[in-house]
């Protein structure tokens, strides 16, 4: 009398139009309404489903669909409480969703804000690589070749691992440690394995790392460097081609006030401030040394090369250690 799909259990899915022609032929018995979910008790006892129009009566849509006054007389109606999870969550869901989008919103907003936040406070800090005495240990056994350099660097390694008889005899350390030659010739090992020698931590970092396009960040970073470094003391701050901070003065956009040369001067103020008793050693790697930098003697400020500022100790014209 009337086809449809079957759900589970043995409940036929009718549309609405052969719920009607059911109807119209007598063969139901109940409809219940709940929401836009209609159920159907068929006089023969089985049963079926269907779904009425959205915001519709039903007894007007079957009407809409030829179904006759006589025929929905002879038809109980019910309407079901609705209740349960899929009625609240029909109601709730549509409601929620733009606030839930909102809030999301927000949270991302936050998080954004927040991370940038902790860039702008970290930008002043600088990257190092810390290689400590407890792993990576680089002696100058694993130094291939350049003796002489070797023998002096090993003041220096005196110097980090017994300085109370140094400052007992009044002697001053150099402030710092120029390895010049060309790449790959051994500087970067030689520097680590003095650290090595010393037992000591090993900071190290490209001198390209301090510059930004921010005038001031450079010197920032290098502040913050020798900081990290005399709380770790004894150590060594190793600065991997310091070229890349050197420039004539008065050179590129930046005239006088350059940020390279800011960085530079600042690494050899903060070289020139240590304390005779500060178990901190810079060293620096140069292709050259001809580095032009400021200095001031004497109430006189000029240009010297670097090599004359921090102490050469290592030369190589093509050595390789590395």
């Amino acid at each position: 009398l009337f086809t449809g799909t079957s759900g589970g259990g043995g409940t036929k899915i009718l549309s609405l139009d052969e719920l009607a022609k059911a109807i119209t032929a007598g063969n139901v018995k109940q409809l219940t309404v709940a929401g836009n979910d209609i159920k159907a008790v068929m006089k023969d006892g089985s049963r079926a489903t269907s779904k009425k129009e959205t915001e519709a009566g039903l007894v007007e849509t079957l009407k809409n669909y030829g179904v006759s006054a006589e025929s929905l007389q002879g038809v109980a109606f019910s309407m079901a409480d609705e209740s349960g999870a899929k009625y609240w969550m029909g109601i709730l869901v549509p409601a929620l969703l733009p606030v839930i989008i909102m809030v999301a919103l927000f949270w991302w907003i936050f998080r954004q804000a927040r991370t940038g936040a902790n860039q702008a406070f970290s930008f002043g800090k600088v990257n190092l690589r810390l290689f400590a005495p407890s792993r990576d240990k680089v002696t100058f056994k694993d130094v291939a070749g350049l003796k002489e350099s070797k023998e002096e660097l090993e003041e220096i390694v005196d110097f980090l691992k017994n300085p109370k008889k140094f400052l007992e005899m009044g002697a001053r350390i150099p402030r710092g440690v120029l390895l010049m030659g060309p790449p790959g010739t051994g500087k970067t090992l030689l520097a680590r394995a003095t650290a090595g020698e010393s037992s000591v931590p090993f900071f190290h970092l490209s001198a390209s790392e301090f510059v930004e396009m921010f005038v001031g960040v450079g010197a920032s970073r290098v502040r913050d460097l020798f900081q990290t470094a005399k709380k770790a003391a004894p150590s060594i701050i190793f600065i991997d081609e310091i070229d890349a901070v050197g420039r004539e003065r008065g050179a590129g956009l930046g005239g006088g006030h350059d940020e390279r040369e800011q960085t530079l001067n600042q690494i050899l103020v903060e070289m020139d401030g240590f304390e005779r008793d500060t178990n901190v050693i810079v060293m620096a790697a140069s292709v050259t040394g001809d580095t032009p930098v400021l200095v001031r003697e004497e109430g006189k400020v000029e240009l010297k090369p670097i090599a004359e500022v921090i102490n050469p100790r290592y030369r190589s014209d093509g050595e390789g250690g590395e």
